[in-house]
């Protein structure tokens, strides 16, 4: 679509049925899928592959270098998937050598103001509230729902259909399933109502509560009860899954919240 107020490089590949409104920005290594909107002023730098029907809001940076000092020019690229929404001022930043692309997935939603560092893979379906901060090389599973105003150290996991309390600081990784909150986050039970939202079948959730409450409420360390988890619980997908997070695990699993706490950041949610 002829846009005489946009700035489009001539080889930037554009599908069918865009619409770039005026004042935005679309740099010469970039593809755009069709039926995709691109907001006034929004920046699709270099390396930017943007699926099918996203919507970009104005003043958004998609693809910008990455803010990484061993960064050295590296081709790399960052990729949305489709029917996607990336709100106002959302800042993205393209991969590194280290993995080459950031990552989000399709049907997900940034809000104003987020920012996705270099090497991030964000999943399906995901939200990220208002202001949310995501460190280098972080991995944001399917489905997860992170609160307004949270911080994601570099590096971290977060399983599917997790759900982060907004104004929490992510240190650890996040099994599937979870409800977690705090500075830093904590266990505070499984996303019962995101899971029965997805209808996830009651004796499911069921097990999914029982395979935590063994981690988080009985006296044992995490390898013992992981084992003991292995050895009693039948098979299923959420056993699986879970127990697959937890040994993969390199930066170690959040913790239940000390009820003897002084800390004031740790904190019951409501």
């Amino acid at each position: 679509m002829n846009q005489p107020l946009a700035n489009i490089h001539p080889e930037a590949r554009i599908g069918k049925n865009v619409v770039i409104d005026p004042f935005a920005s679309i740099q010469k290594d970039v593809v755009i899928g069709e039926g995709s909107w691109i907001g006034s002023n929004a920046v699709i730098m270099d390396g930017a592959r943007i699926g099918k029907n996203c919507r970009i809001f104005p003043g958004a940076v998609i693809s910008g270098i990455p803010q990484d000092m061993k960064f050295a020019g590296e081709q790399s690229t960052a990729e949305i998937g489709d029917n996607t929404t990336v709100r106002e001022f959302v800042t993205v930043n393209r991969g590194t050598k280290t993995k080459g692309k950031t990552i989000i997935g399709s049907n997900t939603l940034l809000m104003a103001y987020t920012h996705i560092a270099h090497d991030c893979v964000i999943g399906n379906n995901c939200i990220l509230s208002n202001a949310v901060q995501v460190g280098g090389e972080v991995l944001i599973d399917d489905w997860a729902i992170i609160g307004g105003g949270c911080f994601i150290h570099q590096f971290c996991r977060i399983g599917k259909h997790v759900m982060i309390s907004g104004m929490s600081g992510v240190l650890s990784d996040i099994p599937p399933f979870l409800r977690v909150a705090g500075i830093p986050v904590v266990y505070q039970g499984i996303n019962f109502i995101g899971l029965k939202r997805r209808e996830f079948a009651k004796e499911v959730i069921d097990n999914i509560h029982e395979i935590y409450r063994i981690i988080y409420q009985e006296k044992m360390n995490t390898s013992q009860s992981i084992e003991h988890i292995e050895k009693t619980f039948e098979p299923s997908q959420e056993k699986e899954e879970i127990v697959s997070f937890i040994k993969g695990s390199q930066r170690g699993i959040i913790k239940a919240l000390d009820k003897g706490t002084t800390d004031k950041y740790n904190y019951q949610a409501s």
